[in-house]
């Protein structure tokens, strides 16, 4: 049977998250320390689960503590914003979802996504940028709703995350137009040439590095970079040629600050759309994972 939530001992145990301590809590709450304790023993053994590390009278939180204070701070904002409704004097709050995207997506992609979102309901939208291993804890921390991402975790690391592809690119050599005459006995022209790549975080790192070993090309890497903005800033100024699906640069072509060099044969930028396993999926997540197309 389910454990029925106690809301006194939700609140205390949000005030001890917030407070950073007992004592500061039990003074702000006017409970002796002796009952808090008692009671913040109560609830974590209701939840079944530790909610702080106890270390030389410090409480820090665990992950099940953080992830049970998001959903303490939604619930206790909820139940403010319940009776302000009721009372007439505001109305509700808009939906909100959080984002995750991974540094070396294309900026276009982000943009219609939240595009997207904004399309399906008024919402307010938190967006996060970062390494792949960062979002889908996130993620499955339910600290966030929804990743786009070009990478995917494999075995036991993608346990409980639910990818649904959404494009797959070609994936071509861009440079500033001084690099046009690289097109000429294109791969091989290329071989030598400055380049600037993902790091190894991203598959298209390993796929570039098959491409260039079974076209016998020499990379000569002066930058690594997972951030698309800073890959595509060092090209227009003629650092040197990136890899890249067209969604990433067809701006920058269009404005002849880049021009393609050549495909590469066989190598593609799939985008994903992932989501977690969770009992209550947010409405506007769950609707965009499903029907996000380009």
């Amino acid at each position: 049977m389910t454990p029925w939530i106690n809301y006194h001992h939700l609140f205390y145990f949000k005030t001890i998250a917030e407070e950073g301590s007992v004592s500061k809590a039990a003074e702000k709450l006017r409970v002796g320390q002796p009952t808090l304790s008692a009671q913040l023993k109560q609830f974590e053994d209701t939840l079944g689960v530790q909610l702080f590390e106890r270390s030389h009278k410090r409480l820090t939180l665990t992950e099940h503590g953080r992830v049970a204070l998001d959903y303490s701070k939604n619930i206790f904002r909820m139940g403010s914003e319940m009776l302000e409704v009721l009372n007439d004097r505001l109305k509700p709050l808009k939906p909100s979802v959080h984002l995750g995207a991974l540094d070396s997506v294309p900026k276009q992609i982000v943009l219609e996504l939240v595009r997207q979102a904004f399309h399906i309901s008024p919402c307010q939208i938190t967006l996060s940028e970062g390494k792949s291993g960062e979002l889908l804890r996130e993620l499955t921390a339910h600290r966030m709703d929804l990743v786009v991402t070009n990478f995917l975790p494999s075995g036991t690391d993608g346990k409980g995350l639910y990818p649904r592809a959404v494009t797959k690119d070609n994936v071509a050599f861009y440079g500033a137009p001084k690099f046009k005459k690289l097109k000429k006995g294109f791969p091989k022209s290329v071989s030598g040439v400055p380049v600037i790549l993902p790091t190894y975080d991203s598959k298209l790192r390993q796929d570039l590095d098959h491409w260039a070993k079974l076209h016998q090309i020499e990379l000569n890497i002066v930058a690594e970079s997972q951030d698309i903005s800073v890959k595509e800033l060092m090209a227009v100024n003629e650092m040197g040629l990136i890899p890249s699906g067209t969604h990433s640069v067809s701006n920058l072509v269009s404005k002849g600050e880049l021009t393609e060099i050549g495909p590469l044969q066989g190598v593609y930028e799939e985008i994903y759309l992932v989501t977690a396993q969770r009992k209550i999926e947010n409405p506007i997540a769950s609707k965009l994972k499903s029907s996000f197309s380009l």
